[in-house]
């Protein structure tokens, strides 16, 4: 690829970039709406917009906020419609409100300190991969709020892409179906999504490092677990009072330690409790339970069913419902079946001049329920690190390698 294209394509990105992640779009998971939150529907209706100066075809903002376009092949082109996939949301973990983003150029490598925070600051310890990029141009929000490069990267990547097919005209593609979904961090990702709009396979822009390709995932689930007690006056309880609060305390102690998030990696998974609630008469907690195996997170299960047998024995009057949630499953299940989705995307990054990253996801993605779905879909990087957090940063770089792979990726689809 020429540098002309490269400039242009790093030039794009990091524009869009630094507009899109200034849009609060964090999700709400206890709204119960879909989209969960209205800064979903204010970036929608820009990209809407942007779609359509582009001149992209069929542009529609759904009911639900999902944006979809499509742009016919380039001429000559015969190959299958591929879809590249962004979510609109940020992670409820971290503020998304009033984003200041602080653009540091030539990193030195030492700490970076967010002036927002106070006290906040990112050592190479905790990210190492900090050190790979010294002396390039990196993005960090002011320590306030998360960044939102994810996924809002990914999204700024997609449009550069297009901005280069527009102002190309002689860069080979398919024809592309474009799809920006909403709520993907709180599970919700394809819930409404027109199966209709999606191509024959596809691609999320939604992973981490420079580099990443990624076509395994966590198989998951989330767990409610709803303790029912009994109360009475704490003065004369003895013997009488079930206190549901405590018990689902004790129960949460019981589960193992050293399969939680704070003590595996790789391909270990875990038990994460997410949330507790509740008093003496009823308590509630969440918690989600992954493994690249299902087979290990059906052992999880009847963990938790016969834990929850023993207590109701210990404690009689104790009554303790599950319900589980089957969140999404590995993808690699289906990607095995289709090695050259993977196989052009590991060309494609080979040829930006990228060394090629294969790591399973200790985590999930739109493309994970997509894959069951019908639709092959692995994960490309789109640069993003420690993501979900205030000390999320992004080198440009990375803005840019990642818009070129999609544009190089759209090339390799042509039929021979």
């Amino acid at each position: 690829m020429n540098e002309e294209i490269s400039i242009f394509l790093r030039k794009q990105a990091k524009e869009r970039f630094l507009r899109y992640v200034r849009i609060n779009t964090q999700s709400d998971p206890e709204s119960g709406m879909h989209p969960s939150s209205e800064g979903q529907w204010v970036l929608g209706r820009l990209l809407r917009e942007e779609l359509l100066e582009l001149g992209l075809m069929d542009v529609e903002l759904d009911a639900h906020c999902y944006g979809y376009a499509s742009l016919p092949p380039s001429t000559g082109f015969v190959g299958p419609a591929i879809t590249f996939c962004s979510h609109l949301d940020t992670s409820p973990s971290a503020s998304g409100a009033d984003v200041t983003p602080m653009v540091i150029e030539d990193y030195d490598g030492g700490d970076i300190q967010f002036p927002g925070s106070g006290k906040i600051r990112l050592t190479a310890a905790e990210s190492p991969e900090l050190l790979q990029f010294i002396g390039e141009t990196l993005i960090v929000s002011d320590g306030r709020t998360l960044l939102g490069a994810d996924d809002k990267a990914g999204i700024a990547e997609i449009m550069a892409a297009l901005c280069a097919f527009k102002a190309f005209p002689t860069l080979p593609h398919p024809e592309l179906r474009i799809v920006f979904t909403p709520d993907e961090e709180i599970g919700a990702g394809t819930d409404f999504i027109q199966m209709k709009r999606m191509g024959e396979f596809a691609y999320t822009m939604d992973g981490g490092m420079m580099g990443e390709i990624e076509q395994e995932c966590f198989d998951a689930w989330g767990l409610n677990l709803i303790f029912n007690g009994h109360n009475i006056h704490p003065g004369y309880a003895k013997n009488k009072m079930i206190n549901a609060a405590a018990l689902a305390a004790r129960f949460i102690a019981a589960l193992p330690e050293w399969e939680s998030p704070e003590h595996t990696e790789d391909r270990e998974g875990f038990y994460h409790v997410t949330q507790i609630t509740g008093d003496e008469t009823l308590a509630t907690v969440k918690l989600i339970i992954r493994d690249f195996d299902r087979a290990e997170n059906n052992r999880r299960m009847d963990y938790l069913k016969q834990l929850s047998r023993i207590f109701e024995q210990r404690y009689v009057g104790l009554e303790i419902n599950i319900s589980a949630r089957d969140q999404y499953q590995n993808m690699k299940e289906v990607l095995r079946r289709y090695p050259e989705v993977v196989d052009k995307a590991k060309t494609a990054i080979k040829t930006s001049d990228v060394d090629v990253r294969e790591n399973p996801i200790r985590g999930g993605t739109d493309g994970a329920r997509l894959c069951f779905m019908g639709v092959p879909t692995p994960n490309i990087f789109t640069g993003a690190m420690m993501v979900h957090s205030k000390t999320e940063w992004i080198p440009v770089v990375a803005l840019e390698k990642a818009a070129e792979v999609v544009v190089r990726l759209c090339g390799l689809w042509r039929k021979v």
